[in-house]
């Protein structure tokens, strides 16, 4: 037990000097094993309670790895999950620092914003009545792993592979549009770079909202009103490059755009 605590520590410590230095790390499942999730998780909660510590605030939590084609991209079979901080959010426009995340790609979503804790994750109903407004959303994933050589026990660690987000300015309820039926277009200087639908997140997007509830709740963090969720991706990641401008449209839920900077 010992032992392995004193992974857990030099894990997190290598996360966050990462991400301080600007510097990719080599993978930690050297030090806490490709496999064994539940250690993962204990590393991703030293991380956060480091950011917390430093004056960050939990705004939200954000399902990762939902979509086949980013699976088959970062080389993960399952979902997981992080927490999204006041400090990984930007407005629909606002430039986002290019220097502050590594290895930037950027993904489509659809964000739900929860009015109430999820009474049973096992109820779409109740599912869908947790629900106050969703949103489009783009998220920013980033990688304190060097070249993105992840295994899940990696991204775990990692925050779910966390950057930043942007959520668009429409809010719509979910009686006026049908999560799985979206269709998605993300866009660069007009170029079409990515495109997905509803269906590609587990199914459906309050399928990703359920199994996050159970998961948040098992580790110990359950979903809470006013969170937001980032579902999960509708199609492939896209790179990122200082300068970009992305703009993701999403059917019934509107645009949202990324601006970046030029970096240094």
């Amino acid at each position: 037990m010992e032992s392995t605590q004193r992974s857990i520590e030099e894990a997190a410590q290598r996360l966050l000097t990462a991400q301080e230095s600007g510097k990719p790390a080599e993978p930690v499942r050297g030090l806490i094993g490709a496999t064994d999730i539940d250690v993962a998780y204990r590393v991703q909660q030293r991380v956060i309670a480091a950011q917390l510590a430093s004056g960050a605030e939990v705004v939200g939590r954000k399902i990762g790895l939902t979509s086949k084609a980013v699976q088959e991209q970062v080389g993960v079979d399952q979902p997981d999950f992080g927490f999204l901080l006041d400090r990984m959010s930007y407005a629909d426009g606002e430039t986002i620092p290019y220097a502050s995340l590594l290895q930037p790609r950027a993904e489509v979503e659809i964000a739900f914003v929860l009015a109430e804790p999820i009474a049973d994750v096992a109820d779409p109903e109740a599912v869908r009545a947790a629900v106050d407004y969703a949103v489009a959303a783009i998220e920013v994933v980033a990688s304190r792993v060097r070249d993105w050589d992840i295994a899940i026990t990696d991204t775990v660690a990692d925050n779910a592979s966390s950057g930043a987000f942007v959520l668009g300015a429409e809010r719509v309820p979910l009686a006026d549009f049908d999560p799985p039926a979206v269709t998605m277009s993300l866009t660069r200087a007009g170029e079409e770079i990515s495109t997905g639908t509803g269906a590609a997140c587990l199914g459906d997007p309050l399928n990703a909202l359920a199994w996050l509830a159970e998961a948040a709740a098992r580790y110990g963090s359950p979903l809470a009103a006013g969170d937001v969720v980032l579902s999960g991706a509708l199609g492939p990641l896209a790179a990122v490059a200082p300068g970009d401008v992305l703009t993701a449209s999403i059917s019934s839920l509107g645009t949202v755009t990324a601006r970046f900077d030029q970096g240094g």
